[in-house]
């Protein structure tokens, strides 16, 4: 990330949203609203200084980066390796952008007269050729599965927040510890929690299995606790995948395989007191097991982003039945959409982990250069064709066309085809109610000619039996 921030050929636009897409490939013209930081990105140097200077002297607001786990306060780096290193102010925290009434300790502590309280929103629009949709995924919300106790108890984590408890830079310096600060025992890995079910999302997400062996192996390896995984099925198709899941079965990692029925703190036994009872069938021992432990993991599938039924309508592209972003052809064209100039990368177009992710990312950059290395694209000649003399300027072709290649130019009166938009599916052709649009080169007088022609029946010197 570092790299590409000193790239001389890239641009980084941080805290920043694209709002609007026109144009076609080649020529597209994206309108970006670029939001305030407050801080001026060409002084900002990241010494952090201000951070220390801030009025607020304990950090108390919840750090999104550290999933709340940890605080911060109104000034703050939004991660370790944000790039560029620049500090931004949560307006909605500020106590200078909310009342201005603030000392602006923060300003006084900047020696280089970064920060800016007075930043507004700016609005840009970016001439691009070729357009890469990168957005992501959002991890399932546990707290919609309520028999599995997030939200209601406290040592019920997922799998992100897990993640950053066992980092050096997380909350806790790398220790797994409880809520209380002591350290667990035992604990539960539940797998597929949003994942592979009827009730919430059928699809597999292919990261947990994964997510949850190694997240199993930093928890013992950090606390010596003993560890049980419930699982479905154990999916572990990568490089060296297999070989890590033996790893774990030579540590003594417990592996249960069935779906667990509910998480409680319903103690009938007296080493039951304290801790969290783990019901789930053992489908191999054919018995119902319950498992106090004293943590539960609760390992969150992928989900398309929230936004992403707004950021297809923006880019012109299409979405599966999961939601995600629909690729061209599931083998044949991966990364490339059916709108042209428009890529996909990661798991905006379905769940990956990251070295699928990586190499989905490099094709789609790849085909992207090889598209504007080119200097000019060869488009379909089966198009729509508007005759100017029989529109009737209706524009019913205008509100019909799925891929936005009909304009209705005002001084002319009619409605236009943009050919490089156009992918030929006809469905102006037969909405138009004056007959004036025609498929170029598949027009209605040509299909009845192939038919007639078809059915017409072959004389002798056709080849015709005597």
């Amino acid at each position: 990330m570092m790299d590409a921030g000193r790239h001389p050929n890239i641009t980084l636009l941080t805290n920043s949203e694209v709002v609007n897409v026109s144009g076609y490939i080649g020529n597209y013209k994206a309108v970006i609203k670029k939001k305030p930081r407050y801080v001026n990105e060409e002084l900002c140097v990241g010494c952090l200084q201000c951070i220390d200077g801030c009025t607020y002297k304990e950090a108390k607001f919840p750090d999104e980066f550290q999933m709340g786990l940890g605080k911060r306060k109104p000034i703050y780096l939004p991660f370790a390796q944000a790039a560029p290193q620049v500090v931004l102010i949560d307006p909605d925290r500020c106590i200078q952008l909310k009342t201005g009434k603030c000392k602006k300790t923060c300003a006084e502590a900047c020696d280089r007269k970064a920060i800016d309280f007075e930043q507004k929103e700016e609005t840009m629009e970016v001439a691009v050729g070729a357009i890469v949709v990168a957005t992501g995924y959002q991890p399932f919300d546990a707290s919609r599965l309520p028999y599995y106790g997030y939200g209601k108890y406290p040592n019920v984590y997922t799998a992100l927040e897990v993640e950053r408890l066992t980092s050096a830079s997380g909350p806790t310096g790398g220790e797994v510890i409880l809520r209380d600060g002591t350290h667990p025992k035992n604990v539960a890995v539940i797998h597929c929690v949003g994942s592979r079910d009827e009730n919430t999302n059928r699809w597999c997400s292919r990261v947990c299995c994964m997510t949850s062996l190694k997240l199993a192996h930093l928890v013992r390896d950090h606390t010596g606790a003993r560890v049980y995984n419930f699982y479905i099925d154990m999916r572990t198709p990568g490089k060296a995948f297999e070989e890590f899941y033996d790893k774990l079965l030579a540590e003594g990692v417990q592996f249960i395989r069935g779906r667990v029925a509910e998480v409680t703190d319903w103690a009938v036994k007296p080493e039951e007191e304290g801790k969290l009872i783990i019901r789930a069938e053992d489908t191999l021992a054919g018995v119902v097991r319950r498992i106090p432990v004293d943590m539960v993991i609760l390992s969150t599938g992928l989900e398309p982003q929230a936004d992403s039924a707004q950021v297809a309508s923006i880019f012109g592209i299409s979405r599966s039945a999961e939601g995600f972003f629909a690729e061209a052809h599931p083998k044949l064209r991966p990364v490339e959409t059916n709108t042209d100039g428009v890529f996909l990368a990661g798991c905006a177009q379905a769940p990956r982990d990251v070295p699928d992710t990586v190499a989905h990312a490099g094709a789609a950059a790849s085909m992207t250069i090889a598209l504007l290395n080119r200097g000019e694209v060869t488009i379909s000649p089966t198009v729509a064709n508007v005759e100017e003399k029989l529109c009737s300027a209706c524009k019913t072709c205008l509100s019909v066309c799925p891929y936005q290649a009909i304009t209705f130019i005002a001084d002319k009166n009619v409605a236009t085809v943009n050919d490089a938009l156009c992918k030929g599916c006809g469905t102006c052709v037969a909405a138009c109610p004056a007959a004036a649009i025609t498929g170029r080169h598949f027009s209605d007088e040509q299909i009845v000619a192939q038919i007639e022609a078809l059915l017409r029946e072959p004389t002798t010197a056709e080849g015709a039996r005597p």
